[in-house]
């Protein structure tokens, strides 16, 4: 009974000064539920933002929930600055991280996706040794696969970059802070749509010279994966 009287004591004080009695005592629970409490909005508001996108809403609310609750044991009132200006970009940057995850996850094979590491060890371990970039072949001679099998893996990562999520879409629109995730549509599969346009123009231009013709080849002339494991044959990649 002492606690519930405890924690009903705190209601009706403001959000500010329960943050100041937090910072001194981290171990108040109460307190801690009341914060919690009272900002779960922003994590309904921000995670509604990514709905509809291949991911459960329920989902997201809970990874932004534990993001609040990481913000708020972090959150220091005395650098002056609101609460909300600190806590949303940390629930923003989990949230995204585990739409990333979770799209990784849904639509790349595992087995693609186990490839797709051992690769870019193998590339760290034969750049070291012979202090060049390797070519395909070399790759797949030091997992022990086929050179079509590497090429695979590298498609579905390049698909995957978090940062086509992440980076600005740097267009001429007046909301400079709209990311590429943020124009993911909900059930669009059309080249023609001008956001995927958008989106596959910005994910190019975070590529190497090497990795666009493997991109183009691939996805735009249709050319299979051993014909383009040929013409890599005497070409590098990065």
């Amino acid at each position: 009974m002492k606690n519930v009287a405890n924690a009903t004591n705190y209601l009706d004080i403001d959000t500010k000064e329960l943050f100041r009695i937090y910072s001194k005592d981290k171990d108040n629970k109460d307190v801690r539920n009341i914060l919690i409490e009272r900002h779960l909005y922003l994590v309904n508001l921000l995670a509604k933002k990514y709905i509809n996108k291949g991911v459960e809403y329920e989902d997201l609310y809970q990874v932004g929930s534990l993001a609040l609750i990481y913000a708020i044991d972090r959150y220091d009132i005395g650098k002056g600055y609101e609460f909300s200006s600190f806590a949303t970009p940390t629930i923003i940057g989990e949230i995204k991280k585990y739409f990333r995850d979770k799209v990784w996850a849904l639509r790349v094979p595992r087995r693609v996706q186990e490839l797709s590491k051992k690769i870019s060890e193998a590339k760290v371990a034969l750049e070291q040794e012979n202090k060049t970039h390797p070519k395909v072949k070399d790759i797949a001679d030091y997992i022990g696969c086929s050179e079509e099998e590497v090429l695979e893996a590298m498609e579905a990562s390049y698909g995957y970059q978090p940062i086509s999520l992440d980076s600005s879409s740097n267009d001429d629109s007046e909301d400079k802070d709209i990311t590429l995730i943020d124009k993911i549509g909900e059930e669009e599969s059309s080249f023609n749509n001008i956001e995927q346009k958008d989106f596959v123009n910005k994910f190019m231009e975070s590529l190497n010279e090497l990795e666009v013709k493997i991109f183009k080849d691939r996805f735009f002339l249709d050319k299979t994966q051993s014909t383009i494991a040929k013409e890599l044959e005497i070409s590098q990649m990065t």
